[in-house]
């Protein structure tokens, strides 16, 4: 019998608008994976973050981070598998952003230590947003200077703004092959958000190296946003969840319910075979 990965976004997807599961859904999901469906989540969201709104979500295999960042064990947060920009990659990030004066959330690891800085003086209300919902996360790194800005080993950035602001940083780094640059406007509010990743950075990616790391020989995935389109390229099955932008419902083999109508756990319920 064929190994089916079954792979989910978060944000949009599984998650509702309060940004949580519902315990419907849970209770769906879990039940299923005890009686042995493989199941994961892919998604933007950092392993921390993802953590706390997936709490309670049985994920006994590697998730997938930082739209494939990184892979990680969900029981000890350990890192499986990590892309990174080499130095002249950080350094054309930064010079670029200077540059067009965009000032970003950097992710990186300081002294070995994961940490999301930014420039205290120049955060704006997508940045606070931000922060605000990440009250007490020990990645937190505030900062007052450029040079204390663009320490350690930068792996990921998260420019975020009006669209008009944040538009020539996307002009800029999706026409270069060493990177890849996601655009998109913040679900249910009015920034946009540009991330910049390493060229191998992308849930497929990801993806494809959990289906060969479980042996598996067949994905199925759901989403509801740009980003997951290219995981939806490599899926066998892929569904756009009816909230989703037009798009990934072009680039779906159907469209279920909404991320508000437990639109992921319903299918699950209904399709998979155990």
């Amino acid at each position: 019998m064929e190994k089916t990965l079954y792979v989910t976004d978060l944000d949009g997807t599984l998650l509702n608008r309060q940004e949580q599961i519902d315990p419907k859904s849970i209770q769906v999901i879990n039940d299923l994976v005890e009686a042995g469906m493989i199941f994961t989540y892919a998604t933007a969201r950092s392993f921390t973050s993802a953590s706390i709104v997936t709490r309670g979500l049985t994920t006994d295999i590697p998730v997938i981070a930082y739209n494939g960042a990184f892979i990680l064990n969900p029981s000890t947060g350990e890192i499986l598998s990590r892309e990174s920009f080499c130095k002249e990659e950080m350094d054309q990030v930064r010079d670029a952003l200077e540059r067009i004066d965009v000032c970003p959330l950097v992710y990186s690891f300081v002294e070995g230590v994961e940490k999301v800085s930014w420039i205290v003086s120049r955060e704006n209300e997508g940045i606070r947003r931000y922060l605000d919902n990440r009250k007490g996360d020990r990645r937190l790194r505030p900062v007052t200077s450029k040079e204390e800005l663009y320490q350690g080993d930068m792996f990921y950035f998260s420019c975020i703004g009006e669209q008009e602001e944040i538009q020539p940083v996307y002009d800029i780094f999706s026409k270069d092959a060493r990177f890849r640059c996601t655009f998109q406007q913040e679900l249910y509010r009015p920034e946009y958000w540009c991330e910049i990743m390493p060229a191998k950075v992308s849930k497929a990616e990801a993806v494809q190296k959990l289906k060969q790391i479980k042996g598996c020989d067949r994905v199925v995935s759901f989403g509801d946003a740009v980003n997951d389109i290219p995981m939806f390229e490599i899926s066998d099955e892929c569904y756009a969840v009816e909230n989703a932008v037009d798009e990934l419902k072009a680039a779906a083999d159907g469209v279920i319910d909404s991320n508000e109508e437990n639109g992921v756990a319903k299918w699950l319920k209904e399709h998979v075979v155990i």
